[in-house]
């Protein structure tokens, strides 16, 4: 036996290996000196964007059992009535609100319906009608319904899109800006099902990159989530607030997100930005709430007729939707409270 061989099997336990063979063959087994772990199996979870869905994911879950957010889709600004969130806009709020406007007019659509041979605007309005209660349905932000709103009337207005892809370009669109907004997207098995399988993931992921294309990716429009939220903040920012002063603005703003809502299904609100729509929201339901201390509409830089011709179609709009804005409200809300006719 040679001095390597020799060597070879002193430095080798007896225990390490086992004998094969019936003969007794003098081969051993050697152990491993590191611990081989198991690659993990790669798994999509929350968010199913185009390409992580192409792995084979589990059934999506009840909305029940998903993680419930920490504010509820039409509670107000959870920010109101956070005092850190207070300062933070007293330091950043004006800087923001003035970019956020200075943008306003690079995203707005007044006429998307225009260049569409096969829908009109009772079609947008009952596209817009269905998503508001599937975005509620997945426990969604206000946030993410503006933006999908956006992104759909911006498609609208540069691509001509057929009658039966109309509900997929919706759906698309709420995943779109979820995916911008929100933690927790909606799965694509489940966008599918609310369609009744109408469409395949391939063709919801197709348009998704069609849309991204003809948009340029442009997606950070100002919306009127946003400017809702400021002029709301403006109503507490000065001094030491109350908890019944944020209280008050809290209510105040989730029923201006009720009315806002509304006005997202109605065509003829596209030709108005999105703070001259926060600011009349915002006024006309302190005057629901027979508040006190009503919003100066001055402070949105907004002429008095801009003003008064907005917030006559918003009234007029509320009037003629009484019903549906009870059931877009907060049910914590009393209704012997609001004098929505006044």
């Amino acid at each position: 036996m040679s001095p390597t061989k020799r060597k070879r099997e002193q430095n080798t336990p007896e225990d390490n290996g086992s004998m094969c063979g019936s003969t007794g063959c003098s081969r051993r087994i050697k152990k491993a000196k590191h611990v081989r772990h198991r690659k993990q199996t790669l798994e999509a979870r929350s968010c199913d964007s185009g390409v992580c869905d192409l792995y084979e994911t589990p059934s999506p879950s009840p909305v029940s059992e998903r993680c419930t957010p920490v504010y509820d889709a039409y509670d107000p600004c959870p920010k109101t009535s956070d005092r850190l969130g207070l300062q933070s806009f007293r330091d950043y709020g004006e800087e923001c609100y003035m970019f956020k406007k200075s943008l306003e007019h690079q995203y707005m659509t007044a006429d998307c319906m225009a260049n569409q041979p096969q829908l009109k605007p009772e079609s947008r309005c009952k596209l817009i009608s269905w998503l508001i209660p599937v975005h509620k349905h997945f426990k969604l932000g206000f946030e993410s319904l503006c933006l999908a709103v956006n992104i759909l009337d911006r498609f609208l207005a540069c691509t001509p899109v057929a009658t039966d892809c109309f509900q997929l370009l919706g759906v698309t669109s709420l995943l779109i800006a979820c995916k911008q907004v929100e933690t927790q997207p909606p799965r694509l098995k489940q966008l599918l099902a609310l369609c009744c399988d109408t469409f395949s993931r391939e063709q919801l992921c197709n348009l998704e990159c069609i849309i991204l294309l003809k948009l340029r990716f442009q997606l950070a429009a100002p919306t009127i989530n946003f400017f809702l939220q400021h002029f709301a903040f403006l109503q507490v920012a000065n001094g030491v607030p109350s908890d019944a002063d944020l209280s008050q603005a809290s209510r105040t703003l989730a029923v201006a997100k009720g009315i806002a809502e509304l006005s997202l299904a109605d065509y003829a609100f596209n030709a108005h930005p999105p703070s001259l729509m926060a600011i009349c929201c915002l006024a006309l339901s302190e005057r629901m709430l027979c508040s006190e201390k009503p919003t100066n509409v001055q402070i949105s830089g907004y002429s008095e007729s801009q003003l008064q011709e907005c917030m006559d179609k918003v009234d007029l709009l509320i009037s003629l939707n009484q019903v549906s804005l009870q059931r877009l409200l907060p049910n914590d809300l009393p209704e012997k409270t609001m004098d929505v006719d006044n």
